[in-house]
């Protein structure tokens, strides 16, 4: 058995801060073997950078997923292509750069983490059903794991059953608020609609709440400054089954400084 912590959305330096303050502890309490983050806010709320992966890496996260903010810093193309701990959502077109998956050595056994981005409210992707489909025909390990970066639910639900008992772990992200339905479907896999998000948990979706309210009010936009009360961890803690590849627990955790 191996078990999972994934972190859902790591916002900016206050979710870095939180990351390196409570991740020692959860891997302690959990017996986790494998840590994974979405990390596309890492850098000021927005994008990643070497220096913002690296800071949560050398607190021990394994691997950093991404999605349709992880080109929001230009410094960071040309590191996500460098390093095989970091992933991009698989359906960018061809000539994008890093890569849509990595295969990882966990207690000996083969893991595979991809990453997909869903296309409800979000640009032109390439079908992340078909783009999984065949991905998995020619991709397999003991453990898979896919990051599913979409912002309707409808379409994450409509992924999970289709690949229900093809992956061992689907896990939502993007939308900052976690979701009350973890669950293990019922062909094994374990599953939840999103995973939430790190870093000042107080705002609105890791932004500062007085500037969401005000652009709700006047309809004007306003500047991107993250949120920095309620410092916390939302994520699930899942433990899979390296012979079946099946899911046999999966939880939510909200963790505060």
């Amino acid at each position: 058995m191996i078990t999972v912590l994934f972190i859902g959305d790591v916002v900016a330096s206050k979710g870095r801060e939180v990351v390196k303050k409570l991740l020692p502890g959860i891997k302690d309490e959990y017996r986790v073997d494998f840590v994974l983050a979405n990390g596309e806010n890492l850098a000021g709320g927005i994008g990643i950078t070497e220096k913002t992966a690296e800071e949560i890496r050398s607190a021990g996260v394994d691997v950093i997923t991404g999605g349709n903010h992880m080109w929001d810093k230009r410094e960071g193309y040309q590191f996500v292509g460098s390093v095989d701990w970091v992933i991009r959502p698989l359906n960018y077109p061809p000539g994008t750069p890093g890569r849509g998956f990595g295969y990882y050595n966990v207690l000996g056994n083969r893991v595979l983490v991809f990453n997909l981005l869903g296309r409800v409210f979000m640009n032109g992707f390439d079908c992340p059903f078909r783009i999984a489909e065949d991905f998995l025909k020619s991709n397999k390990a003991d453990i898979i794991i896919l990051d599913f970066h979409a912002e309707a639910t409808s379409e994450k639900v409509s992924l999970a059953h289709f690949l229900d008992g093809k992956v061992s772990l689907i896990v939502g992200t993007h939308t900052h608020v976690q979701t009350s339905d973890a669950r293990i479907l019922p062909g094994g896999t374990g599953y939840i609609t999103d995973a939430g998000m790190t870093g000042g948990l107080g705002g609105v979706i890791g932004v500062r709440k007085e500037l969401f309210v005000r652009r709700f009010i006047t309809q004007m936009p306003v500047a991107f400054e993250p949120e920095e009360s309620e410092p916390g961890l939302e994520g699930v803690i899942a433990r899979l089954d390296e012979n079946t590849g099946k899911c046999l627990e999966i939880k939510s955790l909200r963790k505060y400084l």
